[in-house]
């Protein structure tokens, strides 16, 4: 399921990684969509002032988009952790994709009290391995349409 704060997240990601305005491929890639449905997504967050589009050019984060991608990757870094480091399971980014669309605020927050929140977080996430910096297991390569 991908969620206006997925798109938040994977968008921030890929602005920060190329250095610039995310392309609506890029976007599409990482979330495994169409560019259709990535386009879609994209005017929702621009209506509602978290993105701006401008067409051939990419999609940028509002200053309000960029804190809730920022939460949105925190939460994930979250999930992440606890599932490989408290919970040991194997293939704990694919559950941690999978949770992030349905874990709220106050599951987080608790979460959180459990894992021991680095501050550096979220600027922990490795977009190169899809994972948090701050793991105790090496994290599986993801291929781009999975993430």
């Amino acid at each position: 399921m991908n969620t206006a704060d997925q798109y938040l997240k994977t968008i921030y990601v890929v602005q920060e990684t190329e250095d610039g305005p995310a392309s609506t491929g890029s976007i599409a890639d990482a979330l495994g969509v169409s560019p259709a449905s990535a386009n879609e997504m994209i005017g929702k967050l621009e209506e509602r002032g978290l993105a701006e589009h401008e067409k051939y050019k990419g999609v940028r984060l509002t200053d309000d988009g960029i804190v809730r991608a920022r939460d949105a990757l925190q939460t994930y870094c979250i999930i992440e952790r606890f599932l490989a480091n408290v919970l040991a399971v194997e293939d704990f980014q694919a559950e941690a994709r999978e949770l992030e669309a349905v874990i709220d605020d106050t599951v987080a927050e608790r979460l959180d009290t459990i894992i021991d929140r680095q501050p550096e977080c979220p600027d922990c996430f490795d977009p190169e391995t899809d994972a948090c910096a701050c793991l105790e297991v090496a994290p599986t390569p993801v291929e781009p349409e999975q993430q």
